[in-house]
């Protein structure tokens, strides 16, 4: 059962003491480390961030050699010398390739430096039926990587003349494809940081430096290290972690490693053992602010209130209350029971304690005695009041409030200058940046890979030209829409999804461009001009264009601890975005927009990736913008990449300290308020609508029935009032009877102690 007076107060004492302990062990756990958290965290995100990217650019690169090697149109006179030819002229990053019998491992074509297969057991590899993954060999001292693909030539006719139908079936014949290439290059983000990728021994496979490596960020050990960790936990796992190196003066080495693995499923980067190194050297912090006497201080005040209102509840509340329960008990008893007993019950008086509504009762039941015992008649209450117990539970919500409001407010508020340590805001903005690149290469690939299809249109047929479209479509699922343009801007060939372009024009040249400005879905898109060729038939169309769809965009934005993403064109509009928006919307707020804006540089000039810490309703957050390209088929757009992650996820022990502080002042006020609602709700509001009824049965109204209606204190006074009610109710209706048969109008009322002893 919730009613009654003791719970609320009960609940009031225990919840506040508890929301003190939590003060207490909340703030005295935040630890102002020499290298805080939040920096091992960002480097430990930049290392994933910059294995995701290279696992992405192997698996785009082992893709590509498997869609070149399937849409090859061998014919069964192909030599494995034209064909290799065909399979690799274009592709400028190819160390050596060769075709290989997959039954025997003979050697039937070669170009370029000799593939290394030494260990490579060809017959084996080629035995499966999925897709064969990239393996890491050695060459002259180096690390490459070896790309494999099947290639189907149909089977040769032994007798061209023979007639088809009785010419035995011969199977198609197999030819594997192997290419060697270099690791893909490493990009390093974030003056002073170091990238290298690591083999499963923890052989420096590739290096690269961004500006100058300070001499503390040379730490031998930290290799063997990670990869020992990067073992640990698992080889076929996208693991990651931080490492602490050595210290040289005021500055120590912070390094995270992340494996080159895929976390959705089998990818082609797996089982290379590839890891991620990333360090730099960051200056150690001398010294934190000690949060551990505030939280002492702020939860012995709060224990005070706590107490301080217990006490006051106790003695001008609950003990009052009770007395009062005794008293109408006794008034109760002594008017429905017969006897001395009864008598006795009557003839002491009713004490008044406390004030208010409980004041105003007790002057009542006195009255009431007074007029069972026939020593009064009614008696008229005055209707001005004096403060209530409604004030008292607004004065105890004013003291919670002087504690909680100072602790959401004022104290321990993190200074958006230096609350964040420099070291987490430049990793926010080398996050950025790797983002940038990541998206940056995702609209590359796509305009390439359309460049790829325009220019091998022409000579061919309108069914072919279609059925090469919708084979693009099927291979390449970031386009929703194909569609080819003529001199005049209407399409002419269509695949896929209706387009969504409304701005219809022909670009000259080739690159990313958005075709839309305005509607419910951003319409980005690849375009390639389609070149006539001299004794070939022309495309249906001049300018092939691939709509690129938004989602495979937005797909690629988000990353852990990177907070909001946004893709803006140069008029800061929203474009594509990791988390909801509304196509062409500003930014979410000011700051980021003109964060935005302080990324662009001189005219002609990309401009440069910047970062700030802004304040914001919830807190102070780390923001970063930077543009989209310097240089390739984007770059020309004036696009930016703005992010933003709260400060508080980012284990900064100044906005810890401030989240923990607000958070504990917020509970302190929501608990006490809530304690005193609920004693309001179960005690004083029913004892103000006892005490007027009291103040009315007091003044001689018989008529009103006093209806209990809980089963508490309140509610066995209301009981006892409805037992007098009916005493005197009862006497009443007796003196009327009594008058109207002696015929002589009702003289003064008979007193109970006079029935009382006319009972004996």
């Amino acid at each position: 059962m919730l009613g009654g007076v003791r719970p609320p107060i009960a609940a009031l004492v225990v919840l506040l003491l508890v929301v003190a302990a939590l003060t207490v062990i909340g703030l005295d756990g935040i630890q102002a480390e020499r290298i805080p958290q939040a920096v091992l965290n960002g480097e430990q995100q930049i290392s994933a961030d910059t294995a995701l990217s290279v696992r992405t650019a192997i698996d785009v690169e082992a893709s590509t050699v498997r869609r070149t090697a399937n849409a090859y149109p061998a014919t069964s006179t192909s030599t494995p010398a034209t064909a290799l030819k065909a399979l690799t002229s274009a592709r400028k990053a190819v160390l050596g390739s060769a075709l290989l019998d997959p039954h025997t491992g003979k050697l039937l074509a070669a170009g370029g430096k000799p593939v290394p297969l030494a260990g490579v057991d060809v017959a084996g590899t080629a035995s499966g039926h999925g897709a064969i993954r990239p393996r890491l060999v050695t060459s002259g001292g180096t690390r490459q990587l070896l790309y494999f693909a099947r290639v189907t030539v149909p089977a040769q006719q032994e007798d061209a003349n023979q007639d088809q139908y009785q010419a035995p079936s011969r199977p198609d014949r197999q030819w594997l494809l192997v290419v060697c290439e270099t690791l893909p290059t490493l990009t390093t983000y974030g003056d002073g940081r170091t990238a290298e990728v690591l083999d499963a021994s923890g052989t420096a496979l590739a290096t690269t430096v961004r500006g100058t490596a300070s001499p503390a960020a040379a730490d031998s050990g930290l290799p063997a290290t990670a990869a020992r960790a990067a073992r640990d936990s698992g080889r076929d796992t996208d693991g990651s972690g931080s490492l602490l190196g050595a210290t040289t003066g005021s500055r120590r080495t912070v390094a995270g490693w992340a494996q080159v693995a895929s976390a959705t499923g089998p990818g082609d980067a797996d089982g290379l053992g590839l890891v991620v190194l990333t360090s730099r050297a960051v200056p150690a912090t001398t010294g934190g602010a000690d949060y551990s006497r505030f939280a002492l201080e702020a939860a012995g005040a709060l224990a005070g209130v706590a107490l301080l209102l217990g006490l006051a509840l106790h003695f001008l509340v609950q003990r009052p209350l009770l007395r009062l329960y005794l008293s109408a008990g006794r008034l109760a008893r002594g008017a429905t029971e017969g006897g001395p007993a009864a008598l006795e019950e009557l003839t002491r008086p009713v004490p008044v304690h406390g004030f208010g509504e409980l004041a105003r009762i007790g002057r009542a039941l006195e009255s009431l005695r007074r007029q069972l015992l026939g020593e009064s008649g009614p008696q008229d209450f005055p209707a001005r009041r004096g403060p209530g117990y409604r004030a008292l539970a607004v004065a105890g919500v004013v003291v919670v409030a002087c504690w909680a409001m100072p602790m959401i407010f004022l104290l321990n508020r993190a200074d958006t200058a230096t609350a964040v340590p420099a070291p987490v805001l430049a990793d926010q903005q080398a996050r950025t940046e790797i983002a940038t690149n990541r998206i940056r290469q995702s609209l590359d690939q796509s305009y390439t890979d359309l460049s790829d299809v325009a220019a091998g249109l022409p000579g061919r047929s309108r069914a072919a030209q279609a059925e090469v479209l919708q084979r693009t479509l099927a291979d390449h699922k970031q386009y929703r829409s194909l569609y080819l343009l003529d001199r005049s801007g209407g399409i002419t060939l269509r695949v896929g999804g209706t387009p969504l372009r409304t701005l219809v024009h022909v670009p000259g040249g080739s690159g990313i461009t958005t075709v839309n400005t305005s509607g419910r879905i951003p319409a980005i898109a690849a375009y390639s001009q389609v070149r006539a060729v001299k004794g070939k038939a022309p495309a249906a169309g001049v300018v092939l264009f691939g709509e690129i769809d938004v989602k495979a965009l937005n797909s690629v934005l988000p990353r852990p601890k990177l907070g909001s993403v946004w893709v803006t064109d140069r008029d800061n509009r929203v474009l594509a975005a990791s988390v909801g928006y509304r196509a062409f919307q500003s930014l979410p707020d000011p700051g980021l927009t003109r964060l935005a804006r302080a990324t662009q540089g001189a005219p002609g000039t990309a401009g440069t990736a910047t970062s700030a810490v802004l304040r914001t309703s919830s807190g102070p957050s780390v923001d970063a913008a930077a543009p989209l390209a310097q240089s390739g088929p984007t770059a020309g757009l004036g696009w930016h990449v703005v992010t933003t992650e709260p400060a508080a996820a980012l284990q900064i022990p100044a906005v810890q300290a401030e989240q923990r502080t607000m958070l504990a002042g917020i509970l302190g006020l929501t608990l006490g308020a809530a304690c005193l609602g609920w004693l309001h709700v179960v005690v004083i509001r029913p004892l103000r609508a006892v005490a007027v009824l009291v103040e009315r049965l007091a003044g001689g109204d018989r008529r009103t029935v006093l209806h209990p209606v809980n089963h508490d204190e309140v509610g066995s006074v209301t009981r006892g009032l409805e037992l007098m009610r009916q005493a005197l109710a009862e006497r009443d209706r007796a003196e009327r009877d009594r008058a109207a048969r002696s015929g002589h109008a009702a003289g003064p009322s008979q007193s109970l102690r006079q029935t009382t002893l006319q009972r004996q």
